[in-house]
């Protein structure tokens, strides 16, 4: 499946199964510039759709980072804890931060497509 896109400027890549990975879109990282530091959940806690479940740290400045579906954290990516510069690289990729047991899959069609997301970012600027 095809990343889904939110307007908070992360992304969602369902796995198998109900399991989604969720990172920030190379828009994001190309607007914040060099990441130096992630806060990212534990495995295990909950969280609502569009509720802050981390914070991503840049030389320019700190942003929160929301979740674009209502899920549980099953996994978080260790290494862009260890690199935050994974983001910069790769955020589309290796540079993933979590991955989440789905709640609710219908949130999914309240995503956008990533020619839709394209047309959001246009329209922001």
């Amino acid at each position: 499946m095809a990343k889904l896109y939110s307007k908070s400027h992360e992304w969602v890549e369902v796995q198998e199964g109900s399991r989604a990975r969720v990172g920030v879109s190379d828009y994001a990282q190309k607007e914040l510039g060099d990441i130096v530091f992630l806060e990212l959940p534990d495995v295990g806690k909950e969280f609502h759709k569009a509720e802050q479940f981390g914070t991503i740290e840049s030389t320019k400045s700190v942003s929160d980072l929301f979740l674009p579906l209502a899920g549980k954290i099953v996994a978080v990516n260790q290494a862009v804890i260890d690199n935050p510069a994974l983001v910069n690289q790769d955020p589309e990729g290796e540079g993933w931060l979590v991955e989440i047991e789905i709640e609710d899959k219908t949130q999914l069609e309240e995503l956008l497509s990533p020619q839709d997301y394209r047309s959001f970012i246009a329209q922001e600027h």
